[in-house]
């Protein structure tokens, strides 16, 4: 009899089952969107002077058919291996080095040219080479300095100049084979950027083994013949000579820069960076002037070129290796931006000098990695149908109070028939 009793539970409970999976036909869902997984990508810069690797990765949904690229490492060739290969994936892109024509479009890109921000123009200053790049409404007379680009579904036209053998190492041989030609290739030397005090010796090829170089080799040229150079600090000698290395005299076009490249007038705000950075900085350090107008860059040149190299190893003594060469670089610096980009009070303090924005390095790699996930498919992200909170919710709701119910039910029912059979053992 207690079976019969219980018997009623169960297409109660089919029935109430029955009624919340016709519930749940109805209730409505939403789509949810996975996490998208990561591209990788890997940089190798070849400069003149030296070899760095980067490491970037980027979310693989991208944005506008760009990705927001970030970079994970950054190291000289022969320190990488104190970066563990579980941090990069084996799918890594690896791509090789560009010329420094396409670094200075890509040094525009990279952390600037990203979604909602303003753009801003790019210098450089490599061993080999330095570079102006920025966004310009005016036209670009010459088409080879003109480049469109297209990121976060916007078109950008920029005008970017690599000049060849204005780079600091290449400019500094420039220097001292200009200075030793008009001083008739004589065995010693009187150099007027270098520290009153400090003295050098070194052989022709040190000066004449680039292409950089080559109209100003001797006729007579013996390559192991030694030279003797005697620092005299004379700021305004060592301005007349840098100023030499430049040609301001003709201009093909309605305007130029200077060695008869065209450029548009300077707009907009500006990043400095790689020995732009370096030099400004140390400057600084030396000289306590903070530089951020063309009279604050005067005036700190000024007073570096006229220190002796005792002073310099005094305040810079971890820059031992830069000292000789500190007051040509600042003097070229002040040179290629006031009289060449045509800096002025203006413009000059839009200029930002940087080593890294944010975590990353300023550089052209980044850009050209930015650029490149461009050409990279999209990669499908992967949806899922879900409850929403509200039917979630809900859906809990009925099924704890359906338990709550049939053990209500159970114990009611277990109760009554111990009840009745109580009752019939009496009888």
């Amino acid at each position: 009899m207690a079976q019969r009793s219980a018997l009623p539970i169960i297409p109660i409970a089919l029935l109430l089952f029955g009624l919340v999976g016709i519930l749940l036909l109805t209730i409505p869902t939403q789509d949810v969107r996975d996490a998208p997984g990561f591209m990788y990508g890997i940089v190798l810069d070849a400069g003149s002077s030296h070899t760095s690797l980067y490491i970037y990765k980027w979310p693989a949904d991208k944005q506008n058919g760009t990705g927001v690229v970030t970079e994970l490492n950054e190291c000289n060739v022969e320190g990488c291996q104190r970066y563990s290969q579980r941090e990069t994936p084996e799918h890594a892109r690896v791509s090789g080095s560009h010329s420094r024509h396409e670094a200075s479009e890509y040094g525009f890109v990279g952390r600037w040219l990203s979604p909602g921000r303003s753009t801003v123009g790019a210098l450089d200053f490599g061993g080999a080479s330095t570079q102006i790049t920025f966004v310009t409404q005016e036209t670009v007379e010459d088409i080879q300095d003109m480049m469109k680009l297209r990121l976060y579904g916007h078109e950008y036209f920029l005008y970017t100049h690599s000049f060849l053998c204005y780079g600091q190492d290449q400019l500094l041989k420039r220097l001292l084979a200009h200075i030793v030609k008009s001083q008739g290739y004589s065995q010693a030397v009187t150099h007027p950027c270098f520290p009153a005090d400090h003295s050098k010796t070194l052989n022709m090829v040190n000066i004449f083994n680039s292409p950089c170089t080559i109209k100003d080799k001797p006729e007579t040229y013996n390559p192991q013949r030694s030279l003797t150079l005697q620092g005299s600090g004379h700021y305004e000698h060592c301005i007349g000579n840098v100023t030499e290395l430049f040609s301001f005299n003709s201009c093909p076009f309605s305007r130029c820069s200077f060695d008869k490249v065209f450029q548009p007038n300077i707009t907009g705000n500006f990043m400095a960076f790689s020995a732009f950075f370096y030099i400004h900085s140390i400057l600084q350090q030396i000289t306590g002037v903070t530089v951020s107008t063309p009279q604050q860059l005067e005036e700190a040149t000024e007073k570096l070129c006229g220190m002796k190299h005792s002073q310099l190893m005094t305040l810079a003594p971890n820059e031992m290796a830069r000292l000789e060469n500190l007051c040509a670089c600042s003097v070229f610096i002040k040179t290629l931006m006031l009289k060449g980009y045509g800096f002025d009070d203006t413009s000059f303090p839009r200029i930002s000098f940087q080593k890294k924005a944010g975590d990353t390095s300023v550089g052209w790699a980044l850009g050209y990695m930015l650029t490149l996930s461009n050409l990279l498919p999209t990669e499908s992200v992967e949806v899922r149908k879900t409850l929403t909170i509200g039917a979630w919710g809900t859906l809990l709701f009925l099924f704890i109070f359906l338990l709550i119910v049939i053990c209500a039910f159970l114990l009611l029912r277990t109760r009554d028939g111990r009840k009745k059979a109580g009752d019939e053992s009496i009888i």
